[in-house]
């Protein structure tokens, strides 16, 4: 999340991939991007919490010992980071999405998520982006797990879209039943963030993109 403080070596400048969405060039190292200081993980007081809109309008809790218990799956997916550098093909493990959805799952009305990490920092979703089956709640890369800097203990990572999208330092999410925006999205960048589309501020929104005023 957020604008890079360092840059990995490996970068190819602005070479042409077939894999790449529009405007973007291949990263073959991963740059550290965030905003802030990177945050002292504290096991005994890590939580992970569901709340807002859910089916059973209660708050749903799991300790790091807990949460990291729950199934674990791995994804091969591409990074698409808005600063127009893409990592291709990393290998990410972690706690899918749909299965918060199906253990804690939101009420019938929720139609996007507000996914928060430390210090308050904040990422709107639509409902099915967060539900995709490659939506990963990643704890792991390419086999190791996530280095501080990169977002461990937990960072969301949504391949399709853009990487601010998935925020580092992940701490839980709230279900909403409309939607509105998050750090960034309150800042300028797109509400939605396709790579593909090439959407990357507010003043490329269409309507319907945005949250109703």
């Amino acid at each position: 999340m957020g604008q890079p403080v360092e840059r990995a070596s490996g970068e190819t400048g602005d070479s042409v991939h077939p894999g790449l969405p529009p405007g973007q060039r291949l990263q073959r190292g991963w740059p550290v991007t965030h905003y802030g200081p990177v945050p002292k993980f504290r096991p005994e007081r890590w939580e992970f919490r569901v709340f807002g809109a859910t089916a059973d309008h209660e708050k749903h809790c799991w300790s790091h010992e807990e949460f990291t218990a729950l199934p674990y799956t791995s994804v091969v997916a591409d990074l698409h980071c808005v600063t127009k550098f893409s990592m291709l093909g990393a290998e990410w493990g972690g706690i899918p999405a749909a299965a918060i959805l199906e253990i804690a799952p939101p009420a019938p009305a929720v139609t996007h998520v507000m996914v928060w990490a430390e210090y308050g920092f904040s990422s709107n979703l639509r409902l099915d982006d967060f539900a995709s089956d490659r939506t990963l709640f990643a704890t792991h890369k390419d086999g190791e797990l996530l280095t501080a800097e990169h977002g461990f203990p937990l960072r969301l990572v949504v391949p399709h879209l853009y990487a601010w999208k998935g925020p580092k330092w992940v701490r839980g999410v709230e279900y909403m039943t409309a939607d509105r925006r998050g750090f960034w999205e309150e800042r300028g960048y797109h509400n939605i963030g396709d790579p593909w589309k090439e959407q990357r501020y507010s003043y490329q929104e269409e309507p319907g993109e945005g949250p109703e005023l």
